[in-house]
């Protein structure tokens, strides 16, 4: 599989490979779509664009990204809230090892996390309410797994693209540290969004290409 690496300046540098999205029909609005969504799958113009986040902004856009265990599921419930979702891809942020496999990753030895690029629209949707979407979606009490999945590779974690981001994901969870989760510890890293890597074509929208509704991480 063709992998191209990708540097992006966020202050810090943002590094991002691509697997070669072939077969996921045409484009618009700068998007490469799956077709029984409607929802893009290059957030960013991932693979198009050295600084994906100037790309995200130029339209009016903003970037976001999740860890919530396995990244099937967490991907699949984002694009289940369709609105102000423009595109979504799944890859491994928050390790140490340049361009990692998935083989790699599970490993457990290159410090990524299974992660999810959101790019969305946020006059349709706040940051705010992507940030308690995601806490929705999976158990973030659970330390370094969710469910039956296991491994730092599967963490909780909200990855920072700026200033704003960061205190609005730690204000939402100390908001639910304090009520929801009063009697219990939520593990959710909050970090400065760094070296970003593209999963291997064959693990995006992966519920969604099989015509499946997302069955992992479903809290």
């Amino acid at each position: 599989m063709k992998t191209i690496a990708l540097w992006v300046a966020l202050g810090s540098a943002l590094a991002l490979s691509l697997s070669a999205l072939a077969g996921h029909g045409g484009m618009d609005s700068g998007f490469v779509k799956v077709a029984n969504s409607g929802i893009g799958v290059t957030p960013g113009d991932i693979g198009k664009r050295m600084d994906i986040l100037q790309a995200a902004r130029e339209r009016g856009h903003d970037l976001a990204m999740f860890a919530g265990g396995c990244f099937w599921g967490t991907e699949g419930q984002f694009r289940l809230i369709k609105k102000g979702i423009a595109a979504t891809a799944v890859g491994y942020s928050g390790g140490h090892v340049p361009n990692p496999t998935y083989e790699m990753v599970c490993s457990h030895t290159t410090g990524h996390a299974e992660s999810v690029l959101v790019e969305f629209d946020p006059k349709q949707i706040s940051y705010e309410q992507l940030v308690n979407d995601f806490f929705q979606m999976h158990d973030p009490t659970q330390v370094d797994g969710q469910g039956p999945d296991l491994g730092n590779n599967y963490r909780s974690a909200i990855f920072y693209f700026d200033n704003d981001q960061e205190a609005i994901a730690r204000k939402v969870k100390n908001e639910l540290q304090s009520t929801k989760y009063a009697n219990q510890h939520i593990a959710t890293e909050i970090a400065k969004a760094g070296p970003f890597w593209m999963a291997e074509d064959y693990h995006q929208q992966y519920y969604e290409k099989r015509g499946m509704a997302p069955a992992c991480n479903i809290h």
